[in-house]
């Protein structure tokens, strides 16, 4: 099977609005090349008599070298709690004064889920993908984004696994009491192109999730990778083993 060509692109330490705009940028792009190409079809399929016999040229219009790209885009965010479109404000309990005063931003977005904290020392991973190129259900692509994670905390010795009906990864799923979540997900999809991604926790403050209730589930804590193996873990070597993992998930090969 040939491999996807995905650009990655590592945004670095990036404020959360910049960060949803270029996904925004490069979402819509998609979309319009999407539009293009399809009104192309269309329009030989209505004019058939017309290029039938244009063979291999009538086929060179259609696609003349344009087509959809997927990115891979990884980055830290200062301090921010986002809200999903289906998300509920009772989940967030802190008030903007508190909000200001502690320096967090606070975000309505139009990802999937409810309420999540980014954060220094945390890894958000933004995907641009366009699944009609692999297949066109969301869940199958939920679904390979925790394998990319639950593959890449297996390299350091954490067993990440799923919890029945609650997306992301967790640890300790059959131990009632003890279930944490250690890396949340939440994403947007138009004409089968994604945004938004995955929130994997690292060297994250998990103080900051006292004031939420984590993607709105009650009395189930949140971890990291740091608090797991008790002792700070070098970013960039997480960055590295997701890349990897990604790449063998999603059959790519990266441009940057």
């Amino acid at each position: 099977m040939d491999k996807h060509l995905v650009i990655y692109k590592d945004l670095g330490q990036i404020d959360y609005q910049s960060a949803w705009d270029y996904q925004e940028k490069l979402l819509q792009e998609n979309v319009q090349i999407k539009s293009i190409l399809m009104n192309r079809k269309k329009a030989m399929a209505e004019n058939a008599a017309a290029v039938q016999g244009l063979g291999a040229l009538a086929t060179e219009f259609v696609n003349e070298n344009l087509d959809t790209q997927h990115y891979f885009l990884m980055c830290e965010h200062p301090p921010v709690y986002t809200l999903g479109k289906s998300g509920s404000m009772d989940n967030v309990l802190i008030n903007d004064e508190q909000l200001a005063a502690k320096g967090i931003e606070f975000y309505k977005t139009n990802r999937g889920g409810d309420i999540t904290f980014h954060g220094l020392g945390q890894i958000v991973g933004y995907p641009i993908m366009d699944l009609e190129k692999y297949y066109t259900d969301i869940g199958r692509y939920l679904r390979e984004l925790e394998e990319v994670i639950i593959l890449t905390l297996a390299e350091y010795g954490i067993k990440g696994e799923r919890s029945k009906g609650e997306t992301g990864v967790w640890i300790d799923t059959d131990k009632p009491g003890r279930e944490r979540k250690i890396c949340a997900m939440g994403v947007r999809c138009s004409r089968w192109i994604t945004m938004h991604g995955f929130a994997l926790n690292v060297n994250t403050d998990l103080q900051y999730f006292n004031h939420i209730i984590p993607c709105g589930i009650q009395n189930k804590q949140v971890t990291s990778i740091e608090k797991e193996l008790q002792q700070p873990i070098l970013m960039q070597d997480v960055k590295d083993k997701i890349t990897k993992n990604f790449a063998k998930v999603f059959n790519a090969i990266y441009q940057q």
